[in-house]
């Protein structure tokens, strides 16, 4: 049930971008640039950008040592290499397009741990830096174990530990908060608590079924194009594709005294990662022990893993230090068969950029411009 005055001026747009995340909102960002005068709506299923932008750990990373092994494990050379250049150049374009200090950019180290399975990495980095050099112009990995005594870590489990000199971090809640106000002042509409139903590519526009939370009821928008960049959710509105959605679970402690350490951290071939945050430690990952359950797109505490974050907090990263936890949550990624993103055309009004693969954060800002690129 609209009023003559919703219908008129709350309903049609030149364009809707589906998701408010770094994708949904940078995509949004450019196509108010390239078309100035058009109007622009990014529509948001929760109160918050609900996905994994605002969930995440806040890593700037381009792929830890054994990522990067894995990834040639299944793919050649050229294909792991331009993957990693499209992380390189979608943290620069974010690092660009809001500032380092916007964005609470620091490179306070990146290290991978390495236990005793993990040793044959370290006969593999004259091959890692080799394939990297030609692009980054340094050696991006060396070895850096002398660092896990004065880090504190269990150094009975922890072997080995590589540096890597092309990562850094940023403050998740801080980069959101001013890609938000700089997509606003752009022009830009944004309404939360929109959940979208369906969509339908009518003859002259797209149709786009949104459910109002308030009376209940069905919305009908209409646009010239539609973007959907929902990362995850798209599963449900596109069962089509290669998409898959993953949940990560992540805690983060209260601060800790004299806690020794900072810079993020990874291992098990990216499946855990940890970082120092004002103080805190912040922990997650763990998907690979309950795939089955964590491919879901339900923000729920899985207790499986959060006792395994617990433990090895405990046993492996802080033996030494007593600790409390502050919060728990969960953030919804988006995988598939392939590592590269869905960016593509599903019809001539509908863009699709999805299946960030948990590179978010990397990729998202570049992926958002080539969207706009293409509408």
């Amino acid at each position: 049930m609209l009023s003559i005055w919703e219908r008129n001026s709350f309903i049609t747009y030149d364009h809707i971008v589906l998701g408010s995340g770094i994708v949904g909102l940078t995509a949004a960002y450019y196509i108010k640039k390239r078309f100035p005068s058009h109007s622009v709506l990014v529509l948001e299923r929760g109160l918050l950008p609900t996905g994994a932008s605002t969930k995440n750990a806040g890593f700037a990373c381009m792929g830890s040592p054994t990522e990067l092994l894995d990834d040639l494990s299944r793919s050649n050379e050229q294909e792991v290499l331009e993957l990693f250049l499209l992380r390189k150049k979608g943290l620069e374009r974010l690092r660009g397009l809001l500032g380092d200090e916007c964005i609470g950019y620091a490179a306070n180290g990146s290290y991978e741990l390495l236990f005793e399975k993990d040793m044959a990495v370290v006969e593999q980095l004259d091959r890692l830096n080799q394939l990297l050099y030609n692009e980054i112009k340094v050696n991006a990995f060396t070895l850096a174990s002398e660092k896990i005594r004065q880090f504190q870590f269990n150094g009975t489990q922890v072997k080995a530990m590589i540096e890597n000199n092309c990562e850094g971090e940023i403050d998740t809640g801080l980069m959101m908060k001013s890609l938000i106000q700089l997509v606003l002042a752009s022009g830009v509409e944004i309404k939360t608590g929109a959940e979208v139903i369906s969509f339908h590519d009518a003859t002259t526009s797209v149709d786009v079924v949104c459910r109002n939370p308030l009376t209940e009821t069905n919305v009908l928008f209409k646009a010239s194009t539609l973007s959907i960049c929902n990362n995850g959710f798209a599963a449900k509105l596109l069962p089509n594709y290669d998409l898959i959605p993953g949940r990560g679970q992540v805690m983060i402690t209260k601060p800790i005294e004299g806690l020794p350490f900072k810079g993020i951290f990874h291992f098990n071939d990216g499946y855990y990662y940890f970082r120092e945050y004002k103080g805190c430690v912040l922990f997650g990952g763990g998907r690979n022990l309950d795939i089955e359950n964590e491919t879901a797109t339900t923000f729920e505490l899985n207790k499986k893993i959060q006792d395994d974050l617990q433990n090895k907090l405990r046993e492996l990263i802080l033996p030494k230090f007593s600790f409390e936890t502050d919060l728990q949550w969960t953030g919804i990624m988006g995988f598939g068969k392939s590592k590269r993103p869905i960016l593509k055309k599903h019809s001539e009004r509908i863009t699709v950029g999805i299946r960030m693969g948990g590179m978010g954060v990397a990729i998202g800002s570049e992926i958002g411009f080539e969207l706009a690129a293409m509408i």
